[in-house]
């Protein structure tokens, strides 16, 4: 149940994004409570550094403030989890806005706690689910999409649920810019054989499988992967058309 991602006005091609029809959660739900003081400042910081689930296709300018120069590139940072990748990453790369999607609530107060206090005013969370959110998010877009380490589901029962499948990444690409880029990594091998089989077969992009980049840090969720003998796959894609 996608839409088209262009339609054609006389001679003219309008791009348009395509929603996903869902029929399970790609995430697992965890409940980890906060401490008092903690939920307190959760409460206080999501309403000055969050972007609802739900409204209309944003405008970058009302998201991120109206002296912001158009010129900025905006990351998708899809499961950010701990936030580390996304905090590290937002501070080596202050010429990128960055909306940081994540449903579970310690990772969100992390983020928020570095926007609020390191400082990072090109930061934005969306506390909920990615799919969902796709709808405010307007074609090409976005500079990049990162998702790193999304949840393996790892029983063949349980395949259906992963992130990363044809329809999300073709909805992905539609809200990219040509020359956009996207970049994955698991540590999950035959996840990152999937990766790769539904980029490869969308035609838009092109890539495959790199060497770890510098530039991504290494958490503490892949230290425990390279611990237990996962060693990560990355694979970095590029809008072409």
């Amino acid at each position: 149940m996608n839409k088209p991602a262009s339609n054609e006005v006389g001679n003219d091609v309008v791009a348009t994004a395509r929603e996903v029809w869902r029929p399970a959660l790609t995430f697992k739900v965890r409940r980890r409570g906060l401490s008092d003081k903690r939920q307190r400042e959760f409460d206080e910081w999501i309403q000055k550094w969050s972007i609802a689930l739900e409204g209309p296709v944003l405008d970058w300018a009302d998201v991120f403030g109206p002296d912001r120069d158009p010129g900025r590139g905006v990351v998708l940072d899809i499961g950010f989890g701990h936030g580390e990748s996304t905090i590290q990453m937002a501070r080596a790369q202050p010429h990128l806005d960055v909306i940081g999607v994540e449903v579970h609530d310690p990772g969100v107060v992390t983020v928020l706690d570095a926007i609020e206090n390191d400082p990072l005013p090109h930061v934005r969370v969306m506390h909920g689910d990615l799919v969902e959110f796709l709808k405010r998010i307007g074609p090409e877009s976005l500079a990049v999409v990162r998702i790193y380490f999304p949840d393996p589901w790892k029983k063949t029962r349980q395949h259906h649920r992963r992130l990363v499948r044809d329809d999300i990444v073709a909805a992905l690409v539609d809200r990219m810019q040509i020359g956009g880029e996207l970049h994955l990594a698991t540590d999950i091998a035959d996840y990152a054989t999937l990766m790769q089989r539904v980029c490869d077969d969308e035609p838009r992009l092109t890539g495959g499988v790199i060497e770890r980049p510098d530039e991504r840090p290494l958490t503490r969720f892949e230290h425990r992967g390279l611990d237990e003998g996962r060693p990560p796959v990355d694979l970095r894609y590029v809008r072409t058309s």
